[in-house]
């Protein structure tokens, strides 16, 4: 709308701007000055970047990391907020088994992952990045109930990326700690998710025969997976997954977890089908 607002393209004539980028970074300079004068400092999204950086500004990187790096080694502070790593309005897992809330995928593995200094940065120039932010943006979500099942358990994940150095983070030693809190979210009654205890199903094809290998796993690791090929639901006395299996034919898959003899998460259904031209190069 600027490109077409007579005000703003007579802002650009007057104060010699090169476009409409120049004229938001003016913009948002002059709203710099005001916020200083007032003993404030200004934060803003790493869109305000372009057209180029008001003096004192610190960064929220969200596209991305590119913007805080660029932020950090022009000496300005940065919280990085990637939605590679700290959106928790995106699904946990599996689309067919989540809620319909959010979209694409943001796994509890994935956000526990994230080191919020990248390694490229120097040692002064990683001195600006302030520290982390996970963002839930609710536009999906219409109750608290909601809320909380996006926001737990990956929001105990994003505790330890904002307080633990990387080289003192593991994923499986997160696990004990996590599943203590989550004893206390149940006490009070809060919602979360479990998707990390859902069962991922990976088909790979033989390149030398039409036989699938199907592996089967969950983010969480102390749980034991159990699993029918006929159709039929999974209990504690189907199949117990160890290792890939090989599958010819059609099958629907069924499996879920189990942890002392309770089931855990949701079950997975998955049917695959082959057929004979399946692994054929001609």
């Amino acid at each position: 709308s600027w490109m077409s607002c007579d005000d703003c393209q007579r802002r650009i004539r007057d104060e010699g701007l090169k476009d409409e980028h120049e004229l938001q970074s003016y913009f948002i300079s002059r709203v710099e000055k005001i916020i200083n004068a007032k003993g404030k400092k200004m934060i803003g999204w790493d869109e305000i970047l372009e057209g180029g950086l008001a003096p004192n500004a610190s960064v929220m990187s969200w596209r991305g990391e590119a913007g805080g790096i660029k932020s950090a080694k022009s000496g300005h502070d940065v919280v990085m907020s990637p939605n590679t790593h700290c959106y928790l309005d995106l699904k946990q897992g599996d689309p067919e088994i989540e809620p319909d809330l959010g979209y694409g995928q943001l796994f509890l593995n994935t956000v526990y992952s994230y080191n919020p200094v990248p390694p490229d940065l120097s040692p002064e120039h990683a001195e600006h990045i302030l520290g982390v932010q996970g963002n839930l943006w609710g536009e999906s979500m219409q109750t608290v109930s909601q809320l909380n099942y996006m926001l737990f358990p990956r929001m105990f994940a994003m505790a330890e990326v904002a307080w633990s150095p990387q080289e003192k983070r593991n994923f499986d030693a997160f696990i004990p700690r996590m599943e203590h809190a989550l004893e206390r979210l149940d006490v009070m009654g809060v919602n979360y998710a479990r998707s990390a205890y859902n069962v991922s199903v990976q088909p790979s094809l033989n390149p030398t025969s039409s036989n699938l290998s199907i592996a089967l796993s969950t983010e969480v690791k102390n749980v034991e997976i159990r699993y029918t090929l006929d159709g039929s639901e999974p209990d504690i006395n189907s199949f117990l997954y160890t290792d890939p299996f090989k599958l010819k034919g059609a099958a629907t898959i069924r499996a879920i977890s189990f942890k002392d003899g309770q089931v855990y998460g949701k079950e997975t259904v998955k049917t695959i089908n082959t057929d004979k031209a399946a692994g054929n190069k001609e």
